[in-house]
């Protein structure tokens, strides 16, 4: 963590999972014998990370009896999407200044040394926000990252938005954020939820930074593995099995 920087971390952690078809909190199902939550607030306090938030709203009560007084909650008491959802830490971040690492409660295998790197990026280049993208060899279904000539992310564009040319990229947005406070919250103040499923989607905070001439800047990860979300059983045996091969074996 770069000296004198202070980082808080919102944990997204509120969601049902409707693929997983169980009745449990998705966060709550387990890789390897954890729970896919604990993994990402061990990254968080490793990181240095303080305070730490979790967003919880489905079956909140055996989210917080899973993670304990640890960390702090802030509840989304409607699924409104994932901007909406960071948006309910507002209230208890009011008076902070520092920088927010955002991260996902079913994005477990994240490594702390990744998060130094994105918070070096984030303090070094003077960035409003700082995203962690990847390099896909199937990108098919993430937003593609365009990049300005000195580095810096010109934009994201959804695939459903990209041209052709566009799609051929194969550089994604991993839903890894690192955003100044001030910055983040009036961002999600200026988003809308002018889209198909009527939600706040975290990355239109992208576009809104871009508007208002702040710098975004990208640090590109090498090993899909710690970027990879778990939406379905399927996903989450396909992970834990990569993981298992993997282990102790990822590269920089």
């Amino acid at each position: 963590m770069p000296k004198s920087q202070k980082f808080a971390c919102v944990i997204i952690a509120a969601g049902l999972g409707k693929r997983m078809k169980s009745d449990l909190p998705k966060v709550l199902h387990k890789l390897n014998g954890k729970c896919l939550v604990e993994y990402v607030v061990e990254t968080a306090e490793k990181f240095g990370a303080n305070p730490i938030i979790a967003i919880v709203g489905y079956k909140k009560e055996l989210v917080i009896q899973q993670l304990g007084s640890r960390i702090q909650y802030a509840v989304q008491e409607q699924q409104l999407g994932t901007g909406h959802a960071v948006l309910q830490a507002e209230p208890l971040l009011k008076d902070y200044s520092g920088s927010i690492l955002i991260l996902s409660g079913d994005v477990p295998l994240l490594r702390v040394e990744t998060v130094q790197k994105l918070a070096e990026m984030h303090h070094s280049g003077n960035n409003a926000c700082t995203i962690v993208t990847c390099i896909l060899e199937n990108p098919t279904g993430y937003g593609r990252i365009l990049r300005r000539n000195d580095g810096a992310v010109a934009a994201i564009v959804e695939e459903k938005d990209a041209s052709n040319a566009q799609r051929q990229i194969k550089e994604i947005n991993s839903g890894i954020y690192m955003v100044q406070a001030p910055v983040l919250f009036e961002a999600l103040h200026h988003i809308d939820n002018h889209n198909r499923q009527g939600e706040y989607y975290l990355p239109d905070i992208v576009p809104y930074i871009l508007s208002i001439n702040l710098r975004v800047g990208g640090l590109r990860s090498s090993n899909p593995l710690e970027i990879a979300g778990v939406n379905s059983k399927e996903e989450l045996e396909a992970l834990e099995k990569a993981s298992f091969a993997q282990r102790n074996n990822f590269i920089d």
